[in-house]
């Protein structure tokens, strides 16, 4: 396609874009970030319903065509979180990989998924890998190309077809955490538009409501929580979908609290990790409807060892309650598809309190920035290894 247009819901109602400052105190953007993600979800649905980009994306792309997403970091398991759902309610292929993937095996990448619609997802819209992969893709005529990014001074824009700005979503903090969800529900609704799906469009229009209904009730335990209780080692387990939340988890408690942890599925716990449990190690395990009752069954053998629980469900057993050191429920009548960035927030605030206890600052984790741009001897390399 030859086309490029931009996209950016930009409204002056929306929160407000912080500014890029020291904060005053430490993690005093990051916790306001994880709290206004209701307000940002709500903005989000609001431009989503009289955007001419959904009108555009329906037109130009095709819900039962295969799909895949392509981007770095946090935003690769939102892509993979996405992929996972999407195969669900499209019945078509979806997947996603991180951008160096398709950058060092383009072709032998297209070919497995067969997909002719890439979407590149990058909150700067600045990382180096994802920029070269959109140049890449922007010499194929065959292949679509749909950027998703927060920031509307993005070179991203600049390569894709058709580009989704969410500026209001942004965080001044280097972590995703808002725009992590934001993005997940844009494309719950952008899901939902390709499936007809109008049950679903309801629950998320729900969704922010009882979002911060549920913040309100359950933030400060979470947060005391970690601020109380000292580990070693974290470990994060979920089934399906769940799974990359799970990696996503483990990335925020990196971050945040300079913390060793580490994602599996659930029951691959099993399977050699469980030798790190002990009274020292927090599993958090991220239950889903269709494993349940399996994963309850490891939470059992866990509490057997040693470890500490923290066990996010929507709705727990007697036996869960038993069994969790922490229990966060989310006490939704939504389907599972919706709940998915509810169920990504209570990581966010664990590694925010896990870190402070600590003596960091969240909100500039050491050795990051915000984008990784390579500098021109790292992009030279990767220009020379490309086809």
């Amino acid at each position: 396609m030859k086309k490029n247009s931009r996209s950016g819901w930009k409204s002056s109602s929306a929160p407000s874009r912080a500014r890029r400052t020291n904060s005053p105190r430490a993690g005093a953007a990051t916790l306001p970030e994880i709290l206004s993600q209701p307000d940002t979800w709500r903005e989000t649905a609001r431009h989503f319903a009289t955007s001419e980009a959904r009108s555009e994306i329906l037109r130009i792309f095709s819900g039962s065509a295969p799909w895949l997403f392509v981007a770095c970091g946090s935003s690769y398991y939102l892509s993979r979180v996405i992929a996972a759902q999407w195969t669900r309610l499209l019945h078509v292929g979806c997947t996603a990989v991180p951008a160096s993937e398709l950058l060092f095996a383009p072709d032998e990448t297209l070919t497995r998924t067969g997909a002719k619609q890439v979407v590149l997802i990058s909150r700067s819209g600045k990382t180096t890998e994802v920029l070269r992969v959109a140049q890449w893709l922007s010499t194929k005529d065959a292949i679509r190309t749909l950027g998703v990014t927060c920031s509307v001074e993005s070179e991203l824009a600049k390569l894709c077809a058709l580009t989704v700005m969410l500026p209001w979503t942004d965080e001044q903090s280097m972590v995703m955490t808002r725009s992590f969800t934001s993005i997940l529900l844009l494309f719950a609704r952008l899901g939902a538009g390709f499936a007809g799906d109008a049950p679903l469009l309801a629950a998320l229009d729900a969704l922010p409501d009882k979002a911060a209904a549920w913040l309100a009730a359950n933030a400060d335990k979470i947060r005391a929580f970690g601020a109380k209780r000292k580990f070693s080692d974290f470990v994060l387990l979920g089934q399906g979908a769940h799974y990359w939340l799970a990696q996503e988890a483990a990335l925020k408690l990196t971050e945040m609290s300079s913390s060793y942890a580490q994602a599996y599925h659930t029951l691959e716990f099993r399977h050699g990790p469980q030798s790190i449990a002990s009274a020292d190690t927090l599993i958090t395990v991220l239950l889903s409807e269709a494993s349940a009752d399996e994963e309850t069954l490891l939470v059992g053998e866990v509490k057997k060892l040693g470890a500490a629980t923290m066990i996010v469900a929507n709705r727990a057993t007697p036996e869960l309650r038993r069994k969790s050191d922490l229990l966060v429920e989310l006490g939704l009548p939504e389907p599972e598809f919706a709940r998915l960035a509810i169920a990504a927030i209570p990581a966010q605030l664990l590694g925010l309190a896990v870190g402070l206890r600590k003596g960091l600052n969240p909100d500039v984790p050491k050795n990051l920035t915000r984008a990784v741009v390579l500098g021109s001897a790292n992009a030279e390399r990767t220009k020379r290894r490309t086809p």
